[in-house]
């Protein structure tokens, strides 16, 4: 089947967005599938091994810029990347930009909408109508029930069976194989012996920093390390650390992503110390709706997890593979890390569910659910 990929993402970049967008891609590839992904702007000067370490995928992976003006808002990429597929003969339409998405439904193209936030903008709420009643919709995939919930109580959602998919984010386990303990992945890191507790992400608020800087001061005799973030807001934490006396907190900046399970591997423990109030990379609030990718890797990596106790994290941390604690009260995360540091078969356990439990969210498994039962139907043009 061929299948065309639409997304306003740059790549490349650091953004949580880009990352996604390839992993997608690369996923039905290995379904067997003809992929090829349109991407606004003119092409950058990095070849395909540059972005294969970036991103950490395989590849290679067809990809076609075009030229856009951001004052017509990527309509004219819209528009253009459209008329390119239809002369493809691309057998499904998967979207982003809700630009892209209200286009190839209203032209009777079979579409997949993927939705990470409510319709935002201006123009938003009515390019997802438009989708949700042009006749080539095929399928929303909303990445959590709470999203889900959301756009259902704010709009009329088709209801014939299977339209509406909930479609978390997802892992690579083959990338998460035969990981030697901690203590080994350290050595091999040059990283100094001793408990190590690790964040990997970005660094935008909301995600709990200030949490976790005060959660290490309590814990002097811990190596606390943060994995990402841009260059400025690593330099930024850099001196609120050590202003802070917290020398025992280092901001490690950007790895690349085929490199990061070798970093999440060396830590004893991983937290996701995020707040109720979550800053996502276009700079709205997605704290109720949100499904870090870091879930599913630190699932898969197979190290205890200590996550803040929210609502849509509850859709995939539970008791038995996470400890989930309240994201406003540092006490409790340094009482936490004190339990786990002291009985390491408790991590071990927590460790071991998890991994199990990273079979259900792979990649490749979201990319087959995605098209489950999907009617490609008589197409126009």
């Amino acid at each position: 089947m061929r299948i065309a990929f639409f997304s306003t993402a740059r790549i490349p970049s650091r953004t949580a967005n880009s990352i996604q967008v390839l992993k997608v891609c690369q996923a039905f590839q290995d379904l067997g599938h003809d992929v090829r992904l349109w991407l606004p702007g003119p092409a950058p000067r990095v070849g395909w091994p540059e972005l294969s370490e970036r991103y950490g995928v395989r590849g290679p992976i067809t990809i076609v810029w075009w030229p856009s003006l951001r004052a017509l808002r990527r309509y004219d990429y819209a528009l253009a990347s459209h008329l390119q597929a239809r002369r493809w003969k691309a057998d499904v339409y998967y979207a982003w930009p809700m630009q892209s998405a209200a286009l190839a439904a209203r032209l009777g193209c079979p579409t997949i909408l993927e939705l990470h936030e409510r319709p935002q903008g201006r123009f938003g709420p009515s390019l997802f109508r438009s989708f949700l009643t042009g006749r080539g919709a095929r399928r929303l995939l909303p990445i959590t029930n709470a999203l889900r919930d959301q756009v259902a109580d704010e709009y009329r959602l088709p209801e014939r069976h299977g339209f509406v998919q909930v479609a978390p984010m997802g892992v690579d386990l083959e990338r998460y194989r035969e990981f030697p303990e901690p203590s080994e992945s350290r050595r091999r890191l040059g990283w100094p012996e001793g408990f190590t507790v690790g964040y990997t992400g970005h660094l935008y608020a909301g995600r709990g920093i200030e949490l976790l800087l005060s959660v290490a001061r309590r814990r002097p005799e811990d190596r606390f390390v943060v994995i990402g973030g841009e260059p400025g807001a690593v330099e930024t934490w850099r001196h609120t650390a050590k202003a802070a006396g917290a020398a025992n907190l280092e901001f490690l900046g950007f790895v690349p992503n085929a490199d990061l399970p070798r970093y999440q591997s060396a830590c004893d423990v991983l937290v996701m110390p995020s707040q109720r109030a979550i800053a996502g990379s276009s700079g709205g609030d997605i704290g109720q709706v949100a499904s870090p990718m870091k879930t599913f890797e630190y699932l898969a990596c197979g190290r205890a997890i200590l996550a803040s106790d929210l609502p849509v994290f509850r859709e995939v941390l539970t008791e038995r593979n996470a400890v989930l604690l309240p994201p406003d009260e540092p006490a409790a995360w340094d009482q936490a890390l004190t339990e786990l540091k002291a009985n390491p078969e408790r991590r071990t356990a927590l460790g071991a569910q998890a991994r199990r439990d990273a079979a259900r969210f792979t990649w490749v498994e979201r990319a087959r659910r995605s098209l489950e039962g999907i009617d490609l139907g008589q197409r126009d043009g």
